[in-house]
């Protein structure tokens, strides 16, 4: 994403809020290619140098999922993963459950029923969370294999 893109993303955050702290956050942001916490992307901002309190990467995560500008999803033990939205439009991911990398997927089918459900129920503006999970074929390669398996 280039420069351009997080002045765009920063004009999206409430006029006080734009902060030079904030700032730092959406470059921090930008240089994630997978999903990462709260607390990750408050790490990779303070080794950057520049002094940004955890309470607001949460109030600039919080401010971005309303905009639109990033994707959440949530690891095994439930908390909630950030990475910046590449385009306005809502994505699903399938998401390693080994080592955190992710890749969007193709999800038409999802979108299609989630519009006949809330068709057939009378309601608009549906939203949905759906999360895909599994392991990589990078890890799945590098796993030792489990009791059993390759013997004859």
């Amino acid at each position: 994403m280039s420069c351009g893109n997080v002045e765009q993303l920063a004009r999206a955050l409430p006029a006080g809020r734009r902060t030079r702290q904030r700032g730092a956050v959406l470059h921090v942001l930008v240089d994630c290619p997978d999903f990462v916490s709260a607390q990750q992307l408050h790490a990779l901002t303070t080794a950057d140098g520049i002094g940004v309190g955890l309470t607001t990467v949460y109030r600039t995560l919080r401010e971005l999922e309303a905009y639109g500008g990033v994707d959440v999803v949530r690891d095994d033990a439930g908390e909630r993963l950030y990475r910046l939205r590449p385009s306005g439009s809502h994505r699903h991911y399938l998401v390693c459950r080994s080592c955190g990398r992710s890749r969007p997927v193709d999800a038409e089918v999802v979108e299609a029923w989630v519009d006949e459900i809330g068709e057939s129920a009378g309601f608009d503006a549906v939203e949905h969370t759906v999360q895909l999970s599994g392991i990589c074929s990078a890890c799945r390669s590098a796993a030792p294999p489990l009791a059993g398996e390759g013997e004859q």
